[in-house]
């Protein structure tokens, strides 16, 4: 593969032609870095790492020579060296952020330079491309129409199952990053506050060689973990929670009636829990006048 050798950002530099860019990189094969991505660590003035040393090592598998200054932005030290990043930007300059792998500001530095850069107005875009979260959630054959990512769980077991516990009602699937000495406590803890037959995906390595994606039970994926050592990266996806069953008139008459005993009228109680929980408001009336 050749080496990408443009000129760098910094020739015709006027104030209105600084950028902030958020660069995707591959999250496991070079071969997913866009000609975006190619071009902007050869021209940027300044392109900004989660860890320089992968940075190089990416440039060298892609054959980009990085033509600008490279500094290391990660999370200690992302908001003391956003300013910094950002007045190359008011001059007029090109910042790229890049993490390890995957678009930036996804459970990555990148948020607190952003929300800097809005707050001084300056321009902020991307170049878009590989991410684990929605690779995952397609590759998991839950539904993606609506979905949440939640990140790493709390470490803590006790944190983490009330984290969890917390999102048992969720009715999106939801999309998790876990560490692989982690991941069997995790799934264990999933089953316990989901359900051992909620369905979810255990996703790693995505985009490998040794790429590999388990599906099933949480209750089957956790006692699979506890069996196995899942090494690399890892994403588990999981299916929101079935929606509840519809009430039934016996279910909420009672309610009617307490409410009643409190004083309120009858029409008027009938009304509000008929519309809070979709009975129909004439079966429930006459099931509350037939009770009093």
């Amino acid at each position: 593969m050749g080496t990408v050798t443009t000129s760098t950002g910094s020739r015709g530099r006027t104030p209105d032609s600084g950028a902030l860019v958020l660069a995707a990189t591959p999250i496991g094969n070079a071969d997913d870095a866009s000609g975006h991505l190619r071009r902007l660590l050869a021209d940027a003035d300044v392109v900004a790492a989660e860890d320089t040393r992968r940075l190089h090592a990416l440039a060298s598998r892609i054959g980009v020579r990085i033509g600008g200054r490279i500094v290391s932005y990660h999370e200690h030290n992302e908001t003391a060296r956003a300013d910094d990043l950002l007045d190359t930007v008011a001059s007029g300059g090109t910042v790229a952020v890049v993490t390890d792998a995957g678009m930036p500001s996804v459970s990555d530095p990148g948020y607190r330079v952003v929300a800097r850069a809005i707050e001084r107005g300056l321009r902020v875009t991307a170049a878009p491309g590989p991410s684990a979260v929605l690779t995952a959630l397609a590759l998991s054959g839950l539904p993606t129409d609506r979905f949440t990512f939640e990140g790493f769980p709390p470490r803590k077991p006790g944190e983490r199952a009330r984290s969890l516990a917390a999102l048992a009602a969720e009715p999106r699937t939801m999309v998790f990053f876990e560490a692989p000495h982690r991941i069997s406590d995790t799934l264990a803890a999933m089953a316990q506050a989901f359900g051992d037959d909620r369905p979810g995906a255990v996703c790693r390595e995505l985009t490998k060689t040794y790429e590999e994606v388990l599906r099933g039970g949480l209750g089957e994926l956790a006692a699979r973990a506890s069996d196995e050592q899942l090494r690399g990266e890892i994403c588990v996806v999981v299916a929101g929670a079935p929606p509840a069953p519809p009430a039934s008139v016996d279910d909420v008459v009672g309610e009617v009636l307490d409410r009643v005993a409190g004083g309120e009228r009858l029409k008027t109680a009938v009304a509000e829990v008929a519309e809070a929980t979709g009975v129909p408001k004439r079966d429930l009336y006459a099931a509350a006048l037939q009770a009093r």
